[in-house]
């Protein structure tokens, strides 16, 4: 298999990419939460980000305008692709509802398919798993509507 690409916009595969959001809509579909990915290239290491992947996470979080979604309970999932670091985020509703011990679990799913070179299959993983726990305690509602963009988001 050819070299993974450090450049945002080509680092997953055409079919990782397509497996990440049927794994989206999925989860969005079974619940009234709101998911995003996003992908750059490195975690910014000035001050307040200083190389922290949780950090930068919570930066995008607020920049993305997630933290305004009527439930709370949006998700993000970050990636860096040359360092390969990542996080997932999720709001004040959500993880009043799953716990703490929920986010480590979820990362070590996704880090055990990242050790591989399976960064789509660990993604939609992460997403699925994250979707399951949405559904049981934000399960979707006729009227829900879609208060985020779906697609991949990249470092501008």
């Amino acid at each position: 298999m050819p070299k993974r690409s450090d450049r945002p916009r080509s680092f997953l595969r055409p079919e990782e990419r397509a497996a990440v959001m049927l794994a989206i809509r999925a989860a969005e579909q079974s619940s009234s939460a709101e998911l995003r990915l996003h992908i750059e290239r490195d975690v910014p290491s000035k001050a307040p980000i200083g190389g922290d992947p949780y950090a930068r996470a919570r930066a995008l979080f607020a920049s993305m305008g997630m933290h305004a979604t009527e439930a709370r309970n949006g998700v993000l999932f970050y990636l860096a692709t040359r360092s390969r670091r990542f996080a997932v985020l999720g709001d004040e509703a959500l993880h009043a509802q799953v716990g703490e011990a929920f986010w480590p679990e979820v990362a070590a799913l996704m880090a055990g398919h990242f050790a591989e070179d399976r960064f789509g299959a660990g993604l939609a993983a992460g997403v699925a798993r994250v979707g399951e726990r949405l559904a049981a305690h934000f399960p979707y509602r006729a009227d829900d509507v879609n208060e985020l963009p779906d697609q991949i988001s990249f470092e501008s």
